[in-house]
């Protein structure tokens, strides 16, 4: 009985062992499976956990390195973050296979590997690096890490507000500038949920550019800003612009022009400017009434080419003999504009004198004056026949008529001043003056100390209003010289010859024909 007993407590106490090793073993197991689906405890190696499609945890590495959030990202974000360097990466997590699948990386030189495995309803997954990837890898977060510092320190010294919003529309992220506007147009620290400007929904689908005004709390003053906008994945990324200068700048050009149209509109003259592209810019009422062109073509802004065509065609420019010389008169009449050479007079069928000149204008642009000129045109001709007929009615007289101005030049003479003294001042390239004449009088008379006398009331703004003398030609007849004063200070000499004598001149043709 007593080794019965024994035996019996021995063998109590090597299956107490057994159960005892047993359960040590089931643990262990049960700590290896635990492990296998909880990251790895080296924070600093790419591990990730995910249930179903959410993200659970993620290693210190991994979301600095990606940007992973526990709890935010899930599967598809994690994938589109990895998947240039690891094409292979599957969709989904692997629902269906169990156990530990391998991913490679894109390129051959890179040695790096993704383990999933899956473990019921969670997915592990963890970057397998050599120890030089590893070093690389610590240098390249070193790298990122000091990137990251230099943008952040670039983005908070800008000048102009940045700010990112998801999917869901909130403030993700901003720099100083964002902060400090946002205080000075809502007096309260940035609220994620509400961005600094309220921008158009449809503004947030594509990329481009709006411009907003915000109101500011203490005055009726406005802030204008150009909000740019650029789209990453499901984030967009805005930058506003002060543009405040910029708005100021375009109000007083509004102004400006808005002033040149009133004034325009009170011309008489057509105005049409065009800009650089040779559209027209600008024209004024006058330039409808003289070209006779509709409002809406010109406020079309047509080119250069089509208003001058318009304007043929409206026969309110001298119609051209061949049409495609025209084009090429057309061209040259734009480049002569250009250089500041272009003016014409056209005269219109209707009877219309047209004066036309082109100037340049800064940047390009090109001016062009259109001005009726009838009444000048017809009050010239006028005066030209009416002085035709006063020459025609002082040529009929017998005595010969000189004026001088009140400076002393030669204005007009009569036919029988040119036949008396033999003299044509209209064919002079110079001005004929008192000097110039009394000198060509003396050559064709006696000495006379008088004509000194007659230079000197010519020249003098006295009140003496005639002034007589006599002559002898070197014919022998006496010629009466009378000066008198007219109106703006000029002076009438006439001549009269006395006696049977001849004039010189006179003289001269009669010996002529006679021979």
């Amino acid at each position: 009985m007593e080794v019965f007993d024994i035996a019996a407590v021995a063998g109590a106490a090597v299956l107490s062992i057994l159960v005892a090793v047993y359960w040590m073993f089931s643990r262990q197991q049960q700590t290896a499976s635990d492990n296998s689906v909880l990251p790895g405890n080296a924070e600093h190696c790419v591990s990730l956990l995910f249930e179903d499609e959410n993200l659970e945890h993620a290693s210190d590495t991994a979301a600095k390195l990606y940007k992973l959030i526990p709890g935010r990202d899930d599967w598809s974000g994690m994938r589109e973050r990895l998947i240039n360097r690891f094409p292979n990466l599957p969709e989904r997590p692997l629902l269906a296979q169990a156990g530990q699948t391998t991913v490679p990386a894109r390129d051959l030189e890179d040695a790096a590997v993704l383990e999933l495995t899956r473990t019921g309803t969670f997915t592990r997954i963890n970057m397998i690096e050599s120890e030089v990837q590893t070093s690389a890898q610590s240098l390249r977060f070193k790298n990122l890490q000091q990137e990251i510092e230099d943008l952040r320190r670039a983005s908070d010294t800008t000048p102009h507000a940045i700010w990112q919003v998801d999917s869901e529309g909130s403030v993700t992220w901003h720099n100083a500038a964002y902060t400090a506007l946002y205080k000075r147009l809502h007096q309260t620290e940035p609220d994620p949920c509400k961005p600094v400007f309220d921008i158009a929904p449809s503004f947030h689908e594509t990329a481009g550019r709006q411009r907003v005004s915000a109101q500011l709390p203490d005055n009726d003053h406005k802030d204008w800003y150009d909000v740019n906008v650029a789209s990453v994945g499901d984030i967009m990324i805005f930058h506003a612009v002060d543009v405040n200068a910029v708005v100021k700048s375009e109000a007083a050009q509004r102004n400006f022009v808005q002033t040149l149209a009133k004034t325009f509109a009170q011309l008489s003259i057509g105005l049409a400017i065009f800009d650089r592209n040779g559209q027209l810019a600008l024209f004024n009422p006058a330039l409808i009434d003289l070209t006779e062109l509709p409002a809406d073509f010109l406020s079309g802004r047509p080119t250069l080419m089509s208003f001058f065509d318009r304007i043929r065609e409206n026969r309110r420019m001298p119609e051209p003999k061949n049409y495609h010389s025209w084009r090429q008169q057309i061209t040259e009449v734009i480049a002569a504009a250009t250089d500041g050479r272009y003016q014409e007079t056209w005269t219109l069928e209707t009877g219309q004198t047209y004066r036309v000149s082109g100037r340049p204008h800064p940047d390009g642009a090109i001016a062009f004056l259109i001005e009726d000129i009838s009444a000048e045109v017809s009050l010239t001709r006028n005066f030209r026949a009416e002085l035709e007929l006063g020459q025609s009615l002082m040529d009929t007289f017998d005595e010969a008529i000189v004026v001088f101005s009140s400076t002393g030049v030669l204005t007009f003479c009569n036919l029988a001043y040119r036949e008396l003294w033999g003299l044509d001042p209209d064919n002079s390239f110079a001005d004929v003056t008192i000097n110039d004449s009394v000198g060509a009088w003396q050559e064709n008379c006696a000495p006379n100390k008088l004509w000194e006398g007659l230079i000197d009331f010519v020249l003098d703004f006295g009140e003496k209003t005639s002034w007589h003398m006599t002559a002898s030609l070197l014919s022998g007849a006496e010629v009466k010289c009378t000066v008198s004063r007219i109106s703006s200070g000029a002076t009438v000499v006439r001549f009269a010859v006395m006696g049977n004598g001849t004039p010189p001149a006179l003289e001269h043709l009669s010996d002529t024909h006679s021979g």
